[in-house]
């Protein structure tokens, strides 16, 4: 990833039609502190995971997928805030590395799975040339990366189930990631705005903009 300097040329300065897209230090330093705080959230819902997919997948099988949008949180979440090329590559890549390190039943997998669900997003994001984070796409991009993490669990954990279940399991999946992963991480990131730590970037930008809005 190319590395800007920050002090160089403020983040203000530069009109939002020629925002750069090389990353700056702080890019890197928030991506990464965002993604391993996510990485242990990846942890965390491994408990919560096991007895709601358990319990719908006795009504339905594949429906566990449906709890799987937490696992994709990370990257369309980082990619909002920092909003450069390979963001969603990079967080969900160290996410998963931070849910590994932790110990998982998924073992080392788990980075397979993260590489798998950033490139879904990450190609979204890419489609729109790094350009448009509004509602619709990140959750395009969340809803691409439930369907890159259902092929990817179908043909690596369930290749010997029946069609049905794999049909059911990667609509899931895709239900999943629009909901949790996009709609989900575009609400924390708005959340995140509001508290001004996100001043140096353009989600916070907005969100001051939006407050300045009704006032004039």
């Amino acid at each position: 990833m190319p590395v800007g300097t920050s002090s160089a040329v403020p983040s203000t300065a530069a009109p939002v039609g020629r925002r750069s897209l090389r990353w700056r230090v702080v890019d890197i330093v928030v991506a990464s502190v965002l993604a391993v705080a996510v990485g242990v959230v990846f942890k965390v819902w491994e408990f919560g995971y096991e007895p709601l997919s358990t319990a719908v997948a006795l009504l339905l099988p594949g429906t566990q997928a449906l709890f799987g949008g937490v696992w994709l949180l990370a990257g369309p979440l980082v990619a909002i805030i920092v909003r450069k090329p390979g963001a969603a590559l990079f967080a969900e890549l160290v996410a998963a590395s931070v849910e590994a390190l932790f110990g998982t039943q998924w073992g080392w997998t788990t980075l397979e799975a993260g590489l798998v669900q950033g490139l879904g997003a990450e190609l979204v994001l890419a489609l729109f040339l790094y350009r448009v984070y509004r509602l619709p796409v990140v959750v395009l991009a969340g809803a691409v990366a439930g369907l890159a993490m259902g092929l990817n669990d179908i043909v690596l954990s369930y290749a010997g189930l029946d069609p049905a279940f794999k049909l059911v399991y990667v609509i899931s999946g895709i239900v999943s990631g629009a909901v949790i992963a996009g709609l989900g991480s575009w609400l924390v990131a708005r959340a995140l705005a509001r508290t001004g730590v996100l001043s140096s970037f353009a989600v916070g930008r907005e969100h001051a903009q939006r407050r300045r809005t009704p006032a004039a």
